[in-house]
């Protein structure tokens, strides 16, 4: 393990709009910031510039809600178009209360509102509708290309999460974790280890993904800050190389399930 690792955040990235290439954007940004990326970096980009770059932006006025969803609405206090739009990204409802709705979204994250946010979606249209952002269909996948596309263009080999915040059942307040991941290990294993004393670790495995990507949402913020790009720099692990579905917790291994 390191001793130390930097942090910072990228200055200059624009608004993203659907269609948009991340990668020319984060050059831009590492150009305006007068910063470049070095070998076995970590780019942590946060999930909402993903979701718009790959058009995951739906107007409300243009969903339907089932009966379903109206009941549970009226049920929630919620808006029925969102509800409907929960349902769609979501395999099963996990709790739900006036207000909150904790569901398994379509990736196998729990999660509140399937990870559909309100927040920072402009109306592009200029016609008053209600947007919402949707998660990226394939986190791991959107990494995966960002990876690719940086060392092909930029000639530097990194490691890139795509993070989101999100609630925990034991703790207060959002942190970020890792939603994608790509050229880095999301789950160091080290159970058989043996901690200082030499007793043997039976249970330990260290979510390093979610530690950075947690690390990188300090910097990015919450609300108007506008630092969506952030990269970590120093961190090394000789772990296996896996994508962010090595985070989920199998359902029967899930205590609040």
């Amino acid at each position: 393990m390191v001793s130390r690792i930097n942090i910072f955040a990228l200055d200059g990235v624009p608004l993203v709009k659907p269609g948009d290439d991340l990668v020319e954007i984060i050059r831009d940004a590492l150009i305006f910031s007068n910063e470049r990326l070095q070998d076995d970096d970590v780019v942590v980009i946060a999930q909402k510039i993903i979701s718009k770059a790959e058009g995951r932006i739906v107007s409300l006025n243009s969903v339907k809600p089932s009966s379903q969803a109206e009941a549970l609405a009226t049920k929630l206090e919620k808006d029925p178009r969102q509800i409907e739009l929960v349902l769609q990204e979501s395999k099963e409802i996990v709790r739900s209360k006036p207000g909150v709705v904790i569901v398994e979204q379509n990736l196998g994250l729990v999660m509140a509102n399937a990870g559909i946010d309100r927040s920072n979606v402009v109306d592009q249209d200029n016609n008053h509708d209600e947007y919402v952002l949707l998660l990226p269909k394939d986190p791991d996948a959107s990494c995966d290309l960002i990876r690719h596309a940086i060392n092909e263009r930029l000639g530097v080999k990194v490691g890139v999460i795509v993070n989101d915040s999100v609630g925990r059942a034991w703790r207060i307040g959002t942190t970020g974790h890792a939603i994608g991941v790509a050229g880095l290990p999301a789950v160091v294993d080290l159970r058989g280890e043996l901690d200082m004393f030499g007793k043997e670790l039976l249970v330990s495995e260290q979510a390093v993904a979610d530690e950075l990507a947690s690390a990188a949402s300090l910097l990015q913020g919450q609300a108007s800050e506008g630092k969506p790009v952030v990269v970590i720099r120093g961190f090394k692990s000789d772990a296996e190389k896996q994508k962010a579905t090595a985070l989920i917790r199998d359902r029967e291994m899930d205590m609040f399930r």
